[in-house]
């Protein structure tokens, strides 16, 4: 559990202006999800 709290930390983005922040929070969540659907596709 402690090594996916790392992972998710190390997605942040703590530099940028709101948009960069908003984009890169988008694409993160865009990932998550295709790793869902993947995941649940192959089970």
């Amino acid at each position: 559990m402690t090594e996916l709290v790392r992972v998710l930390r190390g997605l942040r983005l703590v530099a940028g202006s709101p948009r960069e922040r908003f984009v890169h929070r988008l694409a993160v969540g865009f990932a998550v999800a295709a790793l869902i659907l993947f995941l649940s596709l192959l089970g």
